[in-house]
């Protein structure tokens, strides 16, 4: 974290520390992303009848810069029709979930005790993705995280719109009741996508890690209120000591 994100921390603190509900992203934020979503839109585009090349790509280059994003909604524009963007995402969903299987999943440094420690706050914590339902109960169970959150939700269980909409983060405040207003939401990810469906929710936080997709100007460009080095460090952003042992943490 830089002098500029710590100034910002320390003005914000008070207004954080009634932070009731925090929504966290999964991939890339609490877990190791390690280009697994690269590899599984690669199989799926071979699936589709991509001839693989060793040139630039411009379908890779547009799931790279829309990380964060729904994936059907990555394959409706890529594909055009319905049709093939279901088939597209049927073969990804396939591809992503042989290296889950394949033990190609871990969580991020730090990220299930600052989940634990949030909840032994008082606070509430709603784990959200891109990924299909499927997906994402496959990785919650790999890493044996059925239990660790209040809630987890999918793009589909907010009515089929993922981000950048606002649409996971509302359903979280919508469905726990813990917050009294949409001020006392924290919403935390790597992507740009995160930060725009934070900044829609009209969450009092926004919060951007480097653990991801996307680097500090943009997760700023699209409204971080703070750049965290890792999700270790968001406790110390709520005003208690991060967690000990993760790099960058504050505590």
């Amino acid at each position: 974290m830089n002098q500029q994100d710590m100034n910002q921390q320390d003005m914000n603190q008070g207004m954080n520390r009634d932070i009731r509900l925090v929504v966290l992203d999964m991939a890339g934020t609490t877990v190791a992303d390690d280009g697994l979503v690269e590899e599984a839109f690669t199989a799926a585009s071979r699936h589709m009848g991509a001839a693989p090349g060793s040139g630039p790509d411009p379908m890779l280059d547009y799931v790279r810069a829309t990380m964060g994003e729904s994936k059907i909604s990555v394959f409706r524009h890529l594909f055009g029709t319905e049709v093939k963007a279901q088939e597209a995402n049927k073969a990804f969903e396939a591809a992503y979930a042989e290296l889950v299987d394949g033990g190609r999943v871990a969580a991020l440094p730090g990220a299930c005790e600052t989940i634990e420690l949030l909840k032994s706050q008082g606070r509430t914590v709603v784990l959200t993705t891109g990924f299909a339902r499927t997906t994402q109960d496959a990785i919650l169970a790999a890493l044996g995280w059925q239990d660790l959150a209040h809630l987890t939700l999918c793009p589909a269980d907010a009515g089929g719109r993922g981000r950048p909409y606002p649409d996971m983060v509302l359903t979280a405040f919508l469905r726990t009741k813990s917050a009294d207003g949409v001020g006392q939401i924290a919403v935390v990810g790597d992507t740009s996508y995160d930060m725009l469906s934070g900044v829609r929710a009209g969450a009092g936080l926004v919060a951007g890690v480097l653990t991801g997709a996307h680097g500090a100007d943009a997760l700023r460009a699209a409204g971080a209120t703070q750049v965290l080095d890792g999700v270790g460090q968001l406790p110390g952003v709520l005003g208690a000591p991060g967690v000990l042992g993760v790099p960058g943490a504050l505590g």
